[in-house]
């Protein structure tokens, strides 16, 4: 029930994301892991700033100084960013990878809840 719970809150969340940035919502493969960690971290920091602005609607508006632009790593080879798409849809397709991940799971949660007293 615990995993259930929390599965929805997750669900929630990037649901309530992805309305609000269309980044969110599109196509991921291609990126790798890091510049998906970035655009989510930075997805979630910005709805953070949007809903503590909604709540202080009469504050006053503070000068920032400006933040140095990210640099962000394009690949020039559109052949190399294709393989790289192939690879990673073959890595999740992987009918092998998924029953022995599959198989270790259920092995563990065998384990951990046959031998507990719960």
């Amino acid at each position: 029930m615990k995993q259930e719970a929390c599965r929805k809150d997750v669900e929630r969340a990037f649901g309530v994301l992805q309305s609000r940035f269309a980044i969110v919502a599109g196509p991921s493969r291609l990126w790798s892991k890091k510049v998906l960690h970035d655009i989510m971290t930075t997805c979630i920091i910005m709805h953070n700033m949007i809903i503590e602005d909604e709540r202080d609607i009469d504050a006053t508006i503070e000068e920032r100084a400006e933040v140095p632009r990210a640099e962000v790593e394009m690949m020039g080879d559109d052949d190399a960013r294709f393989q790289e798409f192939l690879s990673r849809h073959r890595q999740i397709k992987d009918r092998d990878a998924h029953i022995e991940l599959r198989t270790a799971l259920i092995e563990h949660l065998w384990s951990e809840y046959t031998n507990s007293e719960n």
